[in-house]
């Protein structure tokens, strides 16, 4: 949402997206007093080259762009006693929610969070990362089916929708290279309105699903019609860190003094691989802790895979060896950084098997709906928290998550089965890059 009567005309926006993000949906018109910040031909963000990314949110210092707000709709939901309300809330924004109440940079506040989110009124409260488990197994079968059985490569991951926005406008040809499954928040989402709801006797047009996300984007990938079924969406609403913390506030609670607090079951256990999805690197690092073990029958030798943790705003390359087998890889973060990476691919010059992408400068952790005043070296305490908590994890592969266990002996059987097919993998096509102008010549 814009309100240019808020605006200061400082370019910040404009710069992040020209310069870091490489799509310029926004840029500076006209002179003198009639100067300002808009688009092309004023034209509205979804007719531009927008990706919905919300980096021009996180750096505007005066709440002229700004994300759509649904703390209203959740709060009404949580009112109607007809309703199941359940929150998801990523791994990202138990590292940055302190921030907005004056913690240090990167303070871990997953127990007083599930407490505040309780005290809300949340009828069940949920880990994203049980979900980013839950995409490593099937997104690391998928890698592994490709390679064996002459798939499209290089296989790209699919979790940020920033980047798969950017990818579906800017280079729709990718779209095979694309993973099928879903991001975690849109795997949680199914596994609620389907798994869950069985289990718990609920009707799945009761059960309200929401999450809490570091990302802007994940607000449109909600609204996806690739993300629901049978008359309901599975994510019915989607709260940045920055409207979970408006919310704690409205009802008076200091987050810095609220006991602590554990997630609720089925879906509350995550292993140290799914925490370390919100950096970037994170996701490549997990899938391959899981891939490395299923493709080779053997124990890791050593779970940490520092070739592939990457540094904000960079990109790195590395050859991950499976006991013989040589795994060329690349992670990127920032879309500036992905269309170079895409270029290396599209010009033949780099034969990657496995790539991850996400939109934000340093992933999820430096997400466009995170606390505002966030800098590279916030973005880097948080990557460091969430390596610490990967750490401290006693699970830290996602095929060892015992719930993981449960649904797959339960309900989708095995990785990459018809159910699991049918709930957790998705499609992606080509979408206009931008708005049609014909019509003004």
């Amino acid at each position: 949402v814009r309100d240019p009567s808020k605006c200061v005309k400082c370019g910040r926006c404009v710069k992040v997206c020209a310069e870091v993000q490489g799509c310029a949906a926004l840029t500076a018109s006209n002179r003198s007093g009639d100067f300002k910040i808009t688009t092309a031909f004023d034209l509205p963000m979804d007719q531009t080259d927008c990706v919905l990314c919300g980096q021009c949110s996180l750096v505007c210092p005066v709440g002229a762009i700004v994300e759509v707000d649904n703390t209203n709709d959740v709060v009404r939901a949580i009112q109607d006693p007809r309703k199941h309300v359940v929150v998801q809330v990523a791994p990202s924004v138990r590292v940055g929610l302190g921030d907005e109440f004056g913690l240090e940079a990167g303070a871990i506040v997953t127990g007083k969070m599930v407490t505040a989110l309780k005290m809300l009124g949340f009828d069940k409260v949920f880990d994203t990362n049980f979900t980013a488990d839950l995409t490593i197994m099937e997104e690391g079968s998928e890698l592994l089916s490709r390679i064996k059985n002459g798939g499209k490569l290089p296989m790209i991951t699919s979790c940020s929708p920033g980047w798969v926005t950017y990818m579906e406008k800017h280079h729709p040809e990718l779209c095979d290279n694309l993973s099928t499954a879903k991001s975690p928040q849109g795997m949680f989402g199914a596994v609620v309105k389907t798994y869950y709801a069985q289990k718990m006797g609920w009707d799945p047009h009761d059960i309200v699903s929401v999450s809490v996300m570091p990302c802007t984007a994940k607000k449109y990938e909600a609204s996806r019609p690739e993300l629901g079924r049978d008359g309901y969406r599975d994510v019915d609403f989607v709260l940045t860190t920055r409207e979970l913390a408006k919310l704690i506030r409205y009802e008076g609670l200091d987050l810095s003094v609220l006991p602590e607090s554990e997630f609720d079951s089925p879906l509350g256990i995550g292993s140290g691989a799914g925490a370390i999805f919100g950096a970037t690197g994170g996701v490549m690092e997990a899938a391959l802790r899981t891939a490395y073990e299923i493709y080779t029958g053997q124990t890791l030798p050593r779970l940490e895979f520092e070739a592939v943790r990457n540094d904000v705003n960079a990109i790195k390359e590395a050859t991950i060896d499976l006991n013989g087998t040589p795994l060329k890889v690349a992670i990127a973060n920032g879309l500036k950084n992905a269309e170079e990476i895409i270029r290396r691919v599209e010009s033949g010059e780099a034969d990657y098997i496995f790539i991850e992408i996400m939109a934000c400068p340093g992933g999820c952790i430096g997400g466009g709906g995170q606390p505002i005043g966030t800098n590279n070296a916030v973005r880097d305490a948080r990557i460091k928290a969430l390596y610490e908590l990967d750490k401290s994890l006693p699970l830290r592969k996602s095929h060892e998550n015992p719930e993981i266990k449960t649904i797959y002996e339960e309900f989708f059987g095995e990785p990459l089965s018809h159910r699991s097919h049918e709930l957790l993998h998705t499609h992606y096509h080509a979408r206009p890059k931008k708005h049609d102008f014909s019509h003004l010549k």
